[in-house]
């Protein structure tokens, strides 16, 4: 009987000059350059089993069995990984988010960089991070960018070779998220979807591709700087000009909830209150707010006026993905046996 176990930890990104459009839907190749700063209070923890004697690639999420019909994505990236290794090994995979899953906050970036990292110790790969981030994107595209802690770059590339994660810097000075959960709801409109039909209808898309690249080159001069309002300008403006997109969609369509608007208008008057922060959101409702590390508490207790203390989480930068020992697997999650075995 053949058995190969990993298990790693990766955090989530959130995109502060978006990836929006993918030129190649076979290499996930993007449209454009993104960059990303990565978060310490979101990760999922990933196990992967590939064992001769599964009959099936099977997915469990926080304890939950996913039904096999909504698991296509991971299996076609484990037919990727099973080309790379000249095998035909089933897998389980046993992922716990620590991340609400589809609902903006990018979790399959942290599912598909940890489950890379896992894929990665099963079989003994002696890979850097940039590579493995090269094959993280074959699950998903801003899984890319979570092999890296701090800013991240996602360079888009020509081809499978090219298209990877470069770190910026390590985002070790004055600068925090606070995320807001305005809902938890799974979202209706999936970033794959979205993000074809806005590539394939708006006709703003074309102007989003040019100016996003111009937005990136002014981005990483701001990061070098320490330039901490710049950097939220240019967050707030890119992640506006990426949902003006969708918009403009035909149909349109937008990942805005009522909530989102009236949050957003929070974020304007504690600005102009004098407060350094700046909102961006994903594909998806929930605010992401830009601000000095040493501020945001502050601002976290201005938003307690409109929202409970679960709705805002404060975090930092995160570090990029790390792999875990059966041990330290075992101590977090000692509940099934196949969870805590120690082969390799």
């Amino acid at each position: 009987m053949t058995r190969k176990i990993g298990y790693a930890r990766a955090h989530t990104n959130i995109a502060l000059i978006k990836y929006w459009g993918k030129k190649d839907h076979e290499l996930f190749l993007p449209m454009n350059s993104s960059l990303s700063l990565t978060l310490d209070a979101f990760y999922t923890d990933t196990q992967v089993i590939f064992d001769s004697s599964f009959a099936e690639d099977t997915l469990t999420i926080n304890g939950e069995l996913q039904p096999s019909d909504e698991i296509n994505g991971l299996v076609r990236f484990l037919n990727v990984i099973r080309e790379k290794e000249q095998t035909d090994l089933k897998a389980h995979v046993i992922s716990h988010n620590i991340v609400p899953t589809a609902a903006g906050l990018a979790s399959s970036a942290s599912a598909y960089a940890a489950l890379t990292g896992a894929i990665a110790q099963a079989f003994n790969w002696q890979l850097d991070h940039q590579a493995l981030s090269r094959i993280a994107r074959r699950g998903s595209g801003s899984a890319t960018r979570s092999l890296f802690g701090g800013f991240v770059e996602w360079e888009m590339g020509v081809d499978d070779e090219t298209s990877q994660a470069i770190p910026i810097d390590d985002a070790q000075w004055d600068i925090g998220m606070l995320v807001m959960i305005l809902t938890r709801q799974k979202k209706d409109i999936s970033s794959r979807v979205g993000m074809q039909h806005t590539v394939e209808t708006s006709p703003f898309y074309t102007n989003w591709v040019e100016t996003a690249a111009q937005d990136l080159k002014q981005m990483k001069a701001a990061i070098y700087r320490q330039d901490f309002q710049t950097v939220g300008e240019l967050t707030e403006h890119s992640a506006m000009k990426m949902h003006a997109t969708t918009f403009s969609a035909n149909p349109p369509f937008f990942y805005f909830e009522p909530e989102t608007i009236h949050a957003i208008r929070i974020i304007q008057a504690l600005r102009k209150q004098g407060h350094h922060i700046y909102y961006t959101l994903d594909a998806g409702p929930n605010l992401k707010v830009l601000g000095k590390r040493s501020e945001l508490e502050s601002v976290r207790q201005a938003l307690l006026e409109h929202y409970s203390s679960d709705q805002l989480i404060l975090t930092q930068a995160g570090p990029g993905m790390r792999q875990l020992s059966a041990d330290e697997w075992a101590s977090l999650y000692p509940t099934r046996e196949e969870d805590t075995s120690h082969d390799h």
